[in-house]
């Protein structure tokens, strides 16, 4: 079973680029600049950041969707990022090195199946819990944080 892993679109954040601390806290966002590695993951690129690169720490909607599991929850994004993540039955190093809860999702934004796991143990959860056919997506969250980490996808 092929699965692919997607970081954010730029696009949405790319606003946010250049301003300054005070127009950021305007938009409820807050930069900052990462002191140690790995420490600070960033959602478009998905790579943390190096020591010395700035993010910026704002509030999303990571599950738009019209049933109780509608979320959202701070991430970091790379000040000035632009090409997204994506990758084929590939998992980031950024997921590997934490614990990630996976959650499966079918078609009405309900969840069907979930556990935890890391490193190299990320990849049979994910075909376990695609093994349900009616998991339509699956979202990972570093779990102790509870941030959204990326979107998985059946290919």
């Amino acid at each position: 079973m092929n699965y692919r892993i997607s970081g954010l679109s730029s696009e949405p954040f790319e606003h946010l680029y250049g301003l300054s601390d005070a127009q950021l806290a305007e938009h409820g966002a807050k930069r900052y600049t990462a002191d140690k590695s790995p420490c600070f993951p960033d959602r478009i690129e998905m790579r943390d950041a190096k020591v010395g690169e700035t993010l910026i720490l704002l509030n999303h909607q990571h599950q738009p969707v019209d049933s109780p599991y509608q979320s959202s929850h701070a991430i970091f994004v790379l000040e000035g990022a632009k090409e997204s993540y994506e990758a084929v039955n590939e998992v980031p190093e950024v997921m590997r090195c934490r614990l990630i809860a996976l959650r499966g999702f079918n078609d009405e934004g309900m969840i069907l199946e979930a556990d935890v796991a890391t490193g190299d143990d990320i990849e049979g959860v994910i075909k376990t819990l695609f093994a349900n056919p009616d998991v339509s997506y699956i979202h990972a969250h570093n779990a102790k944080q509870g941030c959204f980490s990326g979107r998985i996808d059946r290919v």
